[in-house]
């Protein structure tokens, strides 16, 4: 019965690795149903894998942009233009 429960129950830490993983690469059956079982009872770790997928998403993004080189006046303004657009909209 122990093997059955340490089978179906992963530490936290575990099933962050396993959700890195799933990202990147496949995972075997015996993680998915594993990852599956432990995001049913810990909302901590799917809302981890949302934000991680997220993040990922994020990340290819920029690497996209990253083919044009990086001109801090340029990225200087378009801050400036993001922050006075949010000031002008709470006025």
């Amino acid at each position: 019965m122990k093997k059955i429960m340490h089978f179906f129950f992963l530490s936290c830490y575990k099933a962050t690795e396993l959700i890195e993983k799933k990202i990147h690469l496949k995972l075997s059956v015996k993680e998915k149903i594993q990852l599956k079982t432990h995001k049913m009872m810990c909302a901590a770790c799917t809302k981890y894998e949302k934000q991680s997928i997220l993040l990922e998403k994020s990340i290819a993004k920029l690497s996209d942009i990253k083919s044009e080189p990086l001109n801090l006046e340029k990225l200087q303004r378009r801050i400036n233009a993001q922050i006075a657009k949010k000031i002008d909209k709470k006025n």
